[in-house]
């Protein structure tokens, strides 16, 4: 029986995983694997625990308030909360140097997806332009991903950019103002297409409308930002529970995956991985090898190797994101109704405007988030704190926030690099990033663009609060490894095998070849399935 070692247990690594056991492969997955808490008072919706938790001050904002962003903060409107911050946790010795990009890496167990809201993008032929690839090879893998997930949405105007999912269940029902928006696109959807060239729809959302493999469905307690106690939110350490079901799937945690021994033969022969808890090195023999780590943390073992292998320090250009701007918004039919916090509180409204080429599709979703500890357009009100709240409660339920996503291409100026510090030691990480010199004139089209659909639904968007977030900030890191049809040095085949080490594969981000204007994760984990359907042959199980 043949072995493969996954280095990742994020939502690529996982679906990977599961596609291989599948087969009758062997899987070893090595992990760092750090654990959060397990869910707290699960019995209780968002109101009840902030009513008889004994402690709701410390769960909901930390002991240094950090689960709260006061007003001025720059760049966010919504802060992560306290129990969640070990997803963002660095394994002491990890250092990265960054210029032009925040970057964000995860060494948790089920990795950043852990911290997602659930938006379940898949690519269309336009969107895959310039893949050697397109939507008729991940459309199957799409279909086995969203029955294995549980994936809510409907045949509606989206299906213009999003092709419908097959094994959709129905939407969890929206709040008020949700609904409100909905009914007045529709009255308007003609001369909005028309005039802004722009669609409307419920989003296709990872959130169980009915019970399914042992989750509970969605019961709109309001602790989706918290993390659902019912698992009725999908996040990829479900999945991994199901793989240890597997007797042939082994899982090595507190384990940094660092660099692979090649051989002569140009075919990695064994991972080396640190013991984070005693600082040992250990040595993983496989047939085949998959990086599933994330597009840096990928990218950074895969220039570790080549400067072990080949005594090389290279650049991998092409480094990809998403530029995401924030944009308060207010709806003043909705003002002084009822706020009911028992609703799913992520985005159930999206929309998508069509540009100018196919491939410059512009993306929304659409929140108005209930349980938020601070809402946007309280940081910057010119009144005291009681006199906020008082604002608040009267227009509580008419708040809302469009996260606007734009694509991104590869470019030369853009890369990750490694600096070595030691011949037995790992590198650190070099990362650059320029915005593209239209970047500024993109944004304002498409804020300018967005607020005009928002005036004909009836809303006001408040002057100077939309909001820039700096590059690296969406985590849709792609494009440092991306699919050729030619064999090219640095880069990957069509099944993401690596036409530099022959029995390694890359099953995230990296393999991207441009980055549309939508969220990767639904893709990375139908990509993943694929690359272990089309490249992993079926083993027979002793």
């Amino acid at each position: 029986m043949k072995r493969v070692v996954v280095v990742g247990s994020g939502a690529s690594g996982v679906h990977f995983a599961l596609n291989a056991l599948e087969r009758g492969w062997a899987v070893t997955m090595v992990d760092v694997g750090k654990k959060g808490a397990p869910a707290v008072e699960p019995e209780l919706d968002f109101d009840s625990m902030k009513a008889e938790m004994k402690d709701p001050l410390d769960y909901f904002l930390g002991e240094d308030f950090s689960g709260a962003l006061l007003p001025n903060s720059e760049g966010e409107y919504y802060g992560i909360p306290p129990h969640k911050q070990y997803i963002f946790e660095v394994p002491a010795g990890e250092s990265i140097d960054t210029r032009g990009f925040e970057a964000l890496r995860s060494y948790a167990l089920g990795g950043l997806a852990e911290a997602w809201t659930g938006g379940a993008y898949p690519l269309n032929d336009d969107d895959m332009a310039g893949f050697p690839i397109g939507y008729k090879d991940l459309e199957p893998h799409y279909s086995a991903v969203a029955k294995e997930i549980g994936l809510t949405g409907v045949d509606d105007d989206m299906a213009r950019f999003f092709p419908v999912q097959d094994h959709l269940m129905e939407p969890v029902a929206m709040d008020e103002h949700g609904e409100y928006l909905k009914l007045r696109y529709e009255e308007k959807r003609a001369r909005i297409w028309s005039l802004d060239r722009a669609v409307m729809g419920r989003s296709l959302v990872a959130v169980l409308s009915r019970d399914q493999d042992g989750r509970e469905a969605c019961n709109k307690s309001g602790r989706c930002l918290w993390g659902c106690p019912r698992k009725a939110l999908y996040t990829p350490s479900i999945t991994l529970e199901k793989l240890k079901t597997f007797e042939r799937f082994t899982y090595l945690d507190g384990r940094l995956g660092e660099w692979l021994e090649v051989k002569d033969n140009g075919e990695a022969e064994a991972l080396m991985v640190r013991c984070l808890g005693n600082g040992t090195r250990e040595r993983i023999e496989a047939d085949r090898f998959v990086l599933a780590a994330g597009t840096l943390s990928s990218s950074r073992l895969f220039l570790d190797t080549w400067r072990r292998w080949k005594q090389e320090v290279v650049k991998l250009e092409g480094l990809m994101d998403n530029r995401q701007i924030l944009m308060p918004f207010l709806t003043p039919a909705m003002i002084g109704k009822r706020c009911d916090t028992h609703n799913y509180q992520y985005h159930q409204l999206m929309m998508a405007l069509e540009g100018e080429a196919p491939d410059e599709m512009v993306h929304c979703q659409i929140t108005t988030l209930k349980s938020a500890q601070l809402h946007a357009i309280l940081q910057n009100a010119p009144v005291d704190l009681r006199g906020a709240l008082s604002i608040f409660r009267v227009i509580r339920t008419a708040l809302g926030l469009v996260n606007i996503n734009l694509r991104d291409k590869p470019r030369k100026t853009n890369y990750v690099t490694i600096e070595p510090r030691g011949a037995d030691e790992t590198s650190k990480l070099v990362v650059r990033y320029e915005p593209d010199v239209r970047d500024s004139m993109r944004i304002k089209k498409a804020c300018r663009r967005v607020k005009r659909v928002l005036r004909r639904l009836g809303c006001v968007v408040p002057p100077g609060m939309t909001r820039i977030r700096p590059m690296g900030a969406s985590v849709h890191y792609a494009g440092t490894l991306p699919m050729t049809e030619e064999p090219t040095l640095f880069k990957v085949g069509k099944d993401c095998r690596s036409y530099d080490i022959g029995n390694l594969y890359f099953a995230d981000g990296s393999t991207f070849c441009n980055l549309p204007a939508k969220n990767l994760t639904y893709t990375l984990m139908a990509n993943a399935r694929r690359i272990a359907s089309e490249s992993f042959e079926e083993q027979v199980i002793d």
